[in-house]
């Protein structure tokens, strides 16, 4: 198979130097090229035509933001961003995910680990999954603020949806997880449901600790319900959604017939911190039969035993698509395994939960 091409962009040479020595250490990978600045990097993808793109956020010239917005827009390409794990930092990755960047890594790779090797490894699967997902697209142009994936084709297109709107009532709250490609799709399926959208709503998104509180106020400035960073012993009320804090669990409890969200550690053996399946179980347990379950893009299974519990206790799972999913990999592991009632696009699920689709 033909190597994927990087391009590797970023002001610090030494940082360069280190992104290409573990990029290029993958036989899978290619870098064919440098930049030292986000102008140099639009010229680069122009004339280039990589695979995939990582980039740095802060750069003279032209900042890692304002290149994207430029790439997306002349020649749509995957795009890594790397970020700082500070409140500023988190803003500003936000701000490159709505311009089009599929994903984000710290910039201090202690944060990814303290393990040189298990670095190298986590940098080039990211590359590699995002690369791989930019050869399926159809390489349009993107819509602004809609991301690379948009105009997305998986290999093996889903059948369409053909199922009505949902009854609420049906349901005593609303559970959405994702990851990759994750803050644009929570947007775009949170923004059509009105101020007095009938159930909870808890949030699970992959993402560090200082990142979601600055993601929490992001949702709640674009959307007509509230959305609030979760803290332990929050009440679950209609029209609210909780977002689970970066590197705790988020999980509920009924206790007196009020139902709360509790906030704990991790456990050694939990990889994703939060954890979508932690949450599912927990609210298959609270809820029974009354949960319904949403599960968008991302790497990973995360979120398929979680949807197994809810489907045991009578609930009902929805997955988003292939076509319009970044990475098709937590929600693909739900339709695969035969656990999704719906398989929708992204831009079906909000409308349908609004009473709209």
């Amino acid at each position: 198979m033909t190597p994927l091409r990087v391009l590797v962009v970023d002001d610090s040479a030494f940082f360069r130097r280190r992104i290409v020595e573990m990029l290029n250490a993958d036989p899978g990978l290619e870098v064919v090229d440098t930049a030292a600045n986000g102008r140099e990097a639009v010229e680069k993808a122009r004339s280039l035509k990589p695979d995939v793109i990582t980039m740095d956020i802060e750069m003279p010239e032209m900042d890692g933001i304002s290149a994207v917005r430029r790439i997306m827009h002349a020649y749509p390409v995957p795009v890594l961003m790397f970020s700082s794990l500070t409140h500023e930092g988190a803003k500003a990755t936000l701000d490159a995910l709505e311009a089009g960047a599929m994903d984000f890594l710290p910039k201090s790779f202690d944060d990814i680990s303290k393990n040189r090797d298990e670095v190298a490894r986590v940098l080039c699967r990211r590359v590699t999954s995002i690369a791989r997902r930019g050869r399926l697209s159809t390489r349009a142009p993107a819509t602004s603020g809609s991301g690379a994936a948009a105009s997305s084709r998986p290999a093996h297109p889903t059948p369409p949806d053909t199922g009505g709107p949902v009854n609420l009532r049906d349901f005593g709250i609303l559970a959405i997880g994702a990851s990759t490609g994750g803050p644009v799709a929570l947007q775009k399926v949170l923004q059509p449901l009105p101020a007095d959208f009938p159930l909870p709503i808890l949030l699970i998104q992959h993402m560090p600790a200082t990142f979601t509180p600055a993601f929490a106020e992001r949702l709640n400035q674009q959307c007509q319900i509230s959305v609030k960073e979760a803290a332990d012993g929050d009440e679950l009320k209609p029209g609210l959604a909780l977002l689970a804090p970066g590197g705790k669990q988020m999980t509920v409890e009924t206790v007196a017939g009020r139902t709360k969200v509790r906030i704990g550690e991790s456990e050694p053996s939990q990889h994703y911190r939060p954890c979508v399946d932690v949450t599912f179980s927990s609210v298959a347990q609270a809820y029974g039969g009354k949960a319904l379950a949403v599960v968008l893009t991302g790497m990973g299974a995360d979120g398929r035993e979680g949807a197994r519990l809810l489907k045991q206790r009578g609930s009902r799972v929805w997955a988003q698509d292939e076509a319009s999913s970044v990475i098709w990999g937590m929600p693909g592991a739900v339709a695969e395994a035969g656990l999704a009632d719906r398989v929708l696009p992204l831009a079906a699920i909000g409308p349908k939960l609004a009473g709209r689709g």
